[in-house]
């Protein structure tokens, strides 16, 4: 069993890993190399590439909280929409 623990990353931490990933990729370091020093498995470097490829660190933060926005409109219309306001 891992005796790693499970980490949150912020927007911020994950835009720098993936630019720090393609900067040690593009110096000719070993796929697997890159990971471990990321600290990350190949299927989360691969989800936040399709998440916040190409993103700035501010677009991600910004994008964050657009969606916490949302869920708070959507929340809020349910409360609504249920009469028990």
């Amino acid at each position: 069993m891992s005796t790693k623990r499970r980490r949150r990353h912020s927007p911020e931490q994950i835009v720098r890993k993936l630019r720090d990933a393609d900067a040690m990729l593009n110096a000719g370091k070993d796929p697997a190399a890159v990971l471990q020093a990321l600290e990350v498995s190949e299927s989360t470097l691969e989800r936040w590439r399709r998440q916040y490829g190409g993103m700035k660190a501010e677009e991600a933060v910004r994008l964050k909280e657009l969606v916490a926005e949302k869920e708070l409109d959507i929340k809020a219309l349910k409360l609504i929409a249920e009469g028990n306001w």
